[in-house]
């Protein structure tokens, strides 16, 4: 069989690139966003239970950086349909020898990648280009009481954004900077 996707590993355990191989010719291409089979091994046995698209419309935004608490902790595979953005997951895993570490790809339409972020983490972006849009499954659904949030300018994290920040929401920006006694979270 042949396969349309190789896996990546990045420096943070867990956290892996996905890199799909779109077969095509003089017309265009297709290409294999998901397949449960072929990310089996990936997604350790979870299931893709919530798919959402973003839209953002002015380079040199960040969102994020956003996670959900137990039992509601979520695995996300984070694709970008249109435009390019800087990708970033931070290792929460209470007792992670990589714990408030980040990591940030490069997504694009034209690279062909998407970042797969295990439980555990936080996620955010920072879009590179105007007129960004994304898709991202999860393995878990959205939960209000069990969502939670970094500053994504925290010194602590220390998040080289590539661009100067242009635009935040107020909830982003009003997440508390991560103090002294933070141990992580459990999984």
């Amino acid at each position: 069989m042949m396969t349309r996707f190789t896996r990546l590993d990045t420096p943070l355990a867990g956290l892996a690139l996905i890199q799909r191989h779109p077969i095509g010719d003089h017309r265009g291409y297709l290409e294999r966003l998901f397949c449960s089979e072929e990310l089996e091994e990936l997604l350790q046995g979870r299931s893709i239970v919530q798919i959402n698209h973003t839209y953002t419309a002015k380079a040199g935004t960040v969102r994020g950086m956003h996670f959900q608490h137990q039992p509601h902790a979520e695995m996300k595979v984070v694709t970008c349909l249109r435009g390019e953005i800087f990708d970033v997951a931070v290792d929460l895993r209470q007792g992670s020898p990589t714990m408030l570490h980040w990591h940030a790809e490069r997504l694009s339409a034209d690279n062909h990648r998407s970042l797969l972020i295990p439980e555990g983490f936080a996620h955010g972006f920072q879009t590179l280009t105007d007129d960004c849009e994304l898709i991202y499954l999860h393995t878990a659904a959205y939960q209000p009481q069990a969502q939670a949030g970094l500053n994504p300018l925290d010194e602590r994290l220390a998040i080289a954004w590539p661009l100067p920040v242009a635009d935040m929401s107020d909830r982003d920006r009003c997440h508390g900077m991560i103090g002294e006694d933070f141990a992580g979270i459990a999984l």
